[in-house]
């Protein structure tokens, strides 16, 4: 009677210890590559927003001092006055983003930003998931488009 006790209150026996680990690598092997997925979907969203909101910065900028910032004064401009040429006339105080925003891509990169002439367009994008120009899928470069 004893005996019978012991054996009916012991655990997980190793072999069925072994089967529920294969069955949770196997679930996870087939949830993992969606949620990846997902996940660099999530990223390419943001990218844009943040890319929306940027462009909506620069905007304002534009109708204060009738020129957006330069290459050289870049994103930074938007946060704290210019002290380069040419030095926004009637920059806002407390800039033109509601907080201080990171200056990366939700990959770690920085936003690249280009004015070439400071008046006319400006070019606006994240390099994606590979940091490199160019790329395809979440690789791929996300431009916010040429404005003005």
């Amino acid at each position: 009677m004893l005996s019978r006790m012991r054996k009916s209150q012991a655990g997980l026996t190793l072999v069925e210890i072994a089967i529920l680990l294969v069955i949770v690598c196997l679930v996870v092997a087939l949830i993992y590559p969606s949620v990846i997925g997902r996940l660099d979907e999530v990223r390419v969203a943001q990218a844009r927003t943040d890319l929306d909101e940027l462009a909506h910065a620069l905007e304002r900028y534009r109708f204060d001092n009738q020129i957006y910032p330069t290459t050289e004064q870049g994103l930074q401009a938007l946060i704290e006055k210019p002290d380069t040429e040419p030095v926004p006339k009637n920059w806002s105080d407390g800039g033109y983003l509601k907080k201080a925003r990171r200056s990366e891509d939700p990959w770690g990169n920085p936003y690249q930003y280009d004015s070439p002439t400071g008046t006319v367009q400006f070019s606006l994008f994240s390099l994606g998931s590979d940091g490199q120009p160019g790329g395809e899928g979440h690789a791929a470069d996300i431009h916010h488009g040429p404005a003005g």
